[in-house]
Order: C-alpha cells, then structure tokens, then sequence
C-alpha cells in the first residue's frame, strides 16, 4: 500500500499549525498578564510639600465685662438736693465729675462750729503759753533754784495744746464732711443705674447708683490644657484678637492678656485666661466700639512656628502620613503639635519636596508602588541607567 506526499506532509501542516496557535496564545496571555499588572499599580494624586511659617492659635471665646463695677454709696446723710443729668442709666460721666449733691446746709454750719472751736482753742493755748513765760520770769526773779513744771504751767499748756489738735481735726472733719455732699465719679465711667431722686433721703452707706470703668474692659477666656501648652509664658503678654457681632455689624478688637486665673476649673477642667481691652468704647481712639455684655471669640496667639505645615486629618493612616519614595508608598511619622477643626499642624517629619499622597488609598500597605500623572515609569529609569552603563562599558573597551 502506496503513501502519498500529501499524506505525509498533512498532519505535519496540522501540528505545525497548532505549535503556532499556541505559542501566538500565550504571547497573547503573557502580554495581557503584563498589562493586568501594569493596571494594578494604584494611581494617586500627590502635592508636593511645602513648609512655611505657621503662627499656632488658641481658640476661645467669652464675655467683655468692666474691670471694675462700683456701687456708688453716701458717707454722709442727708437730702438729694439735685442729680446730674448725666447721672442715667447709660450715661457716660468723666472721672471727678459730680453725679448728686445732697443738700449741705448742716454741714457747712458745722464747718463754721469747728472753725470756731479751733479760734478757741488756739487763743486759749497762747494765752496758756504766755502764762507760762510770766511765770518762769517771775520764779527767776525770786530764786535761782529750778521751777518746778507745774509751777511754770507746763501742763497747763500741754492741754491747750492737745486741745488745739482736736480742733483741727475737728475742722478738717467738718471739711471733709462738707465735701462728701457732692457725689463724684471716681474714674470715667457708664452708668449702669441710679437709685436716687432729687428729694430722696440718704443715710450713711445709702447707695445711689452703680458705676461700670470705661478705661479698661476685661473678657475671661477659658482655654483647654492642650491649648495653654502651645501659649509662650502661660500666654501672659500675648496679642488677641476679638470678633462680635456689635450694631449690626461684626467687628474685630485687638487686646492683650494679663494673667492667668491660677487654677482649673474643677467642672470643665479649663485654664482661665483674663485679656484686657483698652478704651472700649472708643472714648480716646478711633476703634469700635466694645459694648460691656458682647459675646465675643478669640484668637490667641501662642509660638510662632517657622517651618510647618497644615494637613488635612483625613490624610493620616494609623498617624502617618502617606509620601512616595522611589515609586513606593512610604508611611512617614510626624509630629503633630496641634489639632484645628479638620487639619492638623504638623512640625516635623516632612521635608520641602517630598511627595505627599492626597488621594484616598483602598489598602495602603508600606513598600506597594504607586504611580501618579506625570510621574517616570520604572523601566523607563532602569533602561536609561542601563543605557549609561553600556556607554560606560564601550568606552572602557574603547
């Protein structure tokens, strides 16, 4: 039985024909391996750090009060002869100017029994004096031998003496009294009430009004202990800026704190800080005006931060910060010194130019590669450095 060519040559063609399906297969499956794990890499977004000065604030809030808050009361009674105009609740009066004048009939009669009393008193004691002097001539005259003080009056005089004393304190007694008719303000001040009318009668400690310091307002700022630490000198001398809403309008002051309360607070566990406002209603300055009972917020103002960096709180993984190095994703340990809202103030542990990662990642584990627009592919590097190589070889050979 004869065996044609073509019957030799057929199943040759066939497992040919299927060496060569094969192989263009897994050319096919190798190539779409390659790019499944090209497409594995992760893409990010990244920024490139940036350090700059950072002033750290602690955040707080409070209400503007009067330094001080003074009942006004008489130190004499008598009569309300009549009360100044501006003496209403509101009104603003200027240090030593007169609130109310309680009528001072009796006392500038008893200004004149004093002075009269001390005319007395004084004409008795020279009379004593010269007395005195008669007397010890006299004893001169008779004898060499030495007076004795009750021979010379010498008591006599004492008393005299003594009794012109209490007459001139009797006088500036009187003086004073007469004085104390007329109600002053004793520092520039608001009214916040008056008790008194013309015609009412005081007694002796009878309270007329209270008066509010308009020279220096003061506002308590509670701050937590995480604040108070970022604060220079226990945030003593620090610069504050107030914001409140004021006529409609909000507006910001600047003020300075003077000290601290000196203990935590036993319910909010909070630091009390006091700032003082100068002329806060604008009397001497051209500032707005701060009303007494405004709800203010503040800004502190502790270190000054030369190189930092504020960082969304989203961005930390186990509280680090996700960077590239060498197309892989690095978790970089930083030191946080301050939390604000959303961000945190980060002062060390990035440096200018590094990469940071601003996308969200679905399972960041250290080491993986990470890839981003514009960003040098690996085999692009190693062939380059492989190209600089060969060189380096040829020209050796060379």
């Amino acid at each position: 039985m004869s065996v044609t060519k073509q019957q030799i040559f057929r199943p040759i063609a066939v497992l040919l024909g299927g060496a060569a399906v094969f192989t263009l297969i897994m050319f096919t499956k190798s190539s779409d391996d390659k790019r499944e794990e090209e497409k594995l890499v992760p893409y990010v977004s990244i920024e490139k750090v940036e350090l700059a000065p950072i002033q750290l604030v602690a955040h707080s809030q409070g209400e503007v009060r009067s330094r001080y808050q003074t009942r006004i009361v008489s130190e004499v009674s008598g009569k309300v002869q009549s009360v100044a105009a501006a003496f209403e609740n509101g009104g603003l009066v200027k240090k030593g100017e007169l609130l109310a004048q309680i009528d001072p009939f009796d006392y500038e009669v008893k200004v004149q029994q004093a002075k009269a009393n001390l005319a007395s008193a004084r004409a008795a004691f020279i009379q004593e004096r010269a007395q005195g002097r008669v007397a010890e001539a006299e004893w001169a005259s008779i004898t060499n031998a030495e007076p004795s003080e009750l021979g010379l009056r010498k008591p006599q005089q004492e008393q005299a003496l003594a009794s012109v004393k209490a007459a001139e304190a009797a006088y500036t007694q009187a003086q004073k009294d007469l004085e104390r008719t007329q109600i002053r303000a004793p520092f520039d001040a608001l009214v916040k009430s008056r008790d008194v009318s013309p015609g009412t009668f005081l007694n002796i400690g009878g309270t007329l009004g209270e008066l509010l310091d308009v020279s220096l307002a003061e506002v308590r700022l509670p701050v937590n202990q995480s604040d108070f630490s970022i604060l220079q000198n226990a945030g003593r001398d620090a610069q504050v800026v107030l914001r409140g809403h004021v006529y409609g309008q909000t507006q910001t002051w600047q003020a300075r704190i003077v000290r601290d309360e000196g203990m935590v607070d036993a319910a909010s566990r909070m630091i009390y800080l006091v700032a003082h406002i100068t002329d806060p209603y604008a009397l001497n300055t051209d500032t707005p005006r701060l009303p007494f009972g405004t709800y203010v917020s503040a800004e502190i103002h502790g270190e000054l931060l030369p190189q930092a960096l504020k960082i969304p709180r989203r961005l930390f993984i186990n509280g680090a910060i996700p960077v590239v190095a060498d197309h892989k994703l690095e978790l970089r340990e930083v030191t946080v010194l301050k939390e604000e809202g959303k961000h945190s103030i980060v002062s060390a542990g990035l440096a200018d130019g590094d990469l940071m990662v601003v996308s969200t990642l679905a399972a960041p584990i250290a080491g993986m590669e990470l890839t981003w627009e514009g960003a040098p592919t690996p085999k692009s590097e190693e062939s380059t450095e492989k190209a600089i190589a060969s060189a380096a070889d040829v020209k050796e050979v060379k």
